[in-house]
């Protein structure tokens, strides 16, 4: 089921993998290249209602308008305050997520949404290259339960880059920013994306 949401930064649209009997709901956008067709959020949204958990794939006003290049941040969180009547709508609680662009909103609105929790797909620790450059303070800032699942190839930072703190990790061996792996590396493509799923399902039972 696709619905269209009107939001103060452009209409967003929502499309729903419920589950059968669902506990939650899981909030998943895009980054600031790509969509929902995204390798990783194609996978959740496949497995996570097997599990209880009702998938929310989110395209931002700006991909729904066929724009290219993402607005800044603040016009992103103001579309993702929009989509949230729609996404608490079922009456569960909402996990907050996305990957990259869309994992750094999710940190940045939690708590002020009140987020049960917040998943970072390929968190973006920083330009790649640019170390100094650091957005660890928005992933540390969430305010509530955290799980960063992150490439060990990523450019934007790799997991040892990643400051302590009160989140979980979840490395993908030998992935990119995409999760893409390798011919080379040790695992397969379909491995790094079982590796994904089911530390997500792990942690999500783990929030109870």
């Amino acid at each position: 089921m696709t619905e269209t949401v009107r939001t103060d930064a452009g209409d967003a649209r929502v499309t729903w993998h419920p589950a059968k009997k669902p506990r939650l709901v899981l909030a998943l956008s895009h980054g600031a290249g790509g969509g929902i067709e995204a390798r990783d959020l194609h996978a959740l949204a496949a497995v996570l209602p097997g599990h209880g958990v009702s998938v929310a794939l989110v395209e931002q006003p700006w991909r729904v308008a066929g724009k290219k290049v993402a607005p800044a941040p603040k016009t992103l969180d103001v579309g993702w305050r929009g989509l949230w009547p729609a996404l608490s709508a079922p009456g569960l609680p909402v996990v907050s997520g996305g990957r990259s662009a869309g994992a750094r909103v999710a940190c940045r609105t939690a708590t002020e949404l009140g987020a049960h929790a917040v998943l970072a797909l390929s968190f973006p620790l920083h330009p790649p290259g640019r170390p100094e450059k650091s957005r660890a303070g928005e992933l540390l800032g969430s305010g509530v339960p955290t799980l960063v699942v992150q490439g060990g190839n990523d450019p934007f930072g790799r997991p040892e880059e990643f400051p302590d703190g009160t989140y979980e990790l979840v490395e993908v061996p030998f992935g990119d920013h995409g999760f893409a792996v390798p011919k080379r590396a040790d695992i397969g493509q379909d491995q790094a994306l079982a590796i994904i799923t089911d530390g997500v399902v792990r942690w999500i039972a783990s929030l109870g």
